[in-house]
């Protein structure tokens, strides 16, 4: 088998990269973001309040990061790892 030298413009390889890493996201389900902003994590809480967001952050019951000074964002896996632990599970009655 002959080895072959393929050449990309920068453009067309990062186009080619951004392609590839879409695809790969899609097939992972990854189709979130790891980080949302408040309003994402209230909505995905279905809160309204953001004293109960930041209650929830300070107590550490969910991840949050602050990458500004006035930036916080949530780590989505954590809130739906929080929610889990209200999960129930429904039993059969005999």
């Amino acid at each position: 088998m002959d080895d072959k030298l393929i050449c990309l413009e920068e453009t067309a390889f990062f186009t080619l990269m951004e392609t590839v890493c879409g695809r790969l996201k899609e097939q992972k389900n990854i189709l979130h973001d790891k980080w949302i902003s408040s309003a994402d994590a209230m909505h995905l809480l279905r809160i309204s309040s953001h004293s109960t967001l930041q209650k929830l952050r300070d107590e550490g019951k969910i991840r949050a990061s602050q990458p500004g000074k006035r930036t916080v964002l949530y780590d989505r896996a954590s809130i739906i790892d929080y929610l889990e632990d209200f999960t129930y599970e429904t039993f059969d009655m005999p």
